[in-house]
């Protein structure tokens, strides 16, 4: 065997055990990432919600009379399900609310709403809802504001239902526990 042959097969000999160690070192157990500390960033809800003509008449047919434009309070319960050292959060929201209180009615509703947070507080969920004007999706964006420990959510929301959309615009107030 030629020195040039034999350093050929050592070399061919190394490049395969490599070969072969790759797998077995992507095998290797990683370290779960540390959960982060649980936050509260529960709190109320307050806005308007547009409702569209489709919604107000056929509300209507239920002795409900509404105007175009109605008030919404409610509380927003949230869960982080995964936060990562850079501030991206995943999470979970359900938001009931009380509609029309500022006309003498209080028309229940419920949203759930999955989605994100950057490090910067803005945020995007969607998921479905419930409301007088039957079931829908309800899609939503907005910014968190924070100041020390006082965070004040900015949020605007379409809601689909077979009566066509509504949009809100919802705002409040939590303080990080």
């Amino acid at each position: 065997m030629t020195r040039q042959t034999h350093t050929c097969a050592i070399a061919g000999a190394i490049c395969a055990l490599l070969a072969l160690a790759t797998p077995a070192r992507a095998q290797v157990p990683q370290a779960p990432p540390r959960p982060l500390p649980t936050v509260n960033m529960a709190g109320p809800r307050f806005g308007v919600t547009m409702l569209n003509q489709r919604s107000i008449d056929e509300l209507k047919k239920h002795d409900i009379n509404l105007k175009p434009i109605v008030s919404q309070f409610g509380w927003q319960f949230e869960k982080r399900m995964y936060a990562n050292e850079q501030g991206l959060t995943v999470l979970s929201e359900w938001v009931p609310l009380i509609t029309g209180l500022d006309q003498g009615v209080a028309l229940p509703s419920l949203n759930w709403l999955a989605g994100i947070r950057t490090p910067s507080g803005h945020e995007f969920g969607v998921g479905p809802n419930i409301s007088a004007s039957g079931v829908g999706l309800v899609m939503a964006a907005g910014v968190t504001i924070r100041s020390g420990a006082l965070n004040i959510p900015v949020n605007v929301a379409v809601a689909t239902s077979r009566f066509g959309p509504r949009f809100t615009f919802l705002t409040g107030f939590n303080i990080r526990r």
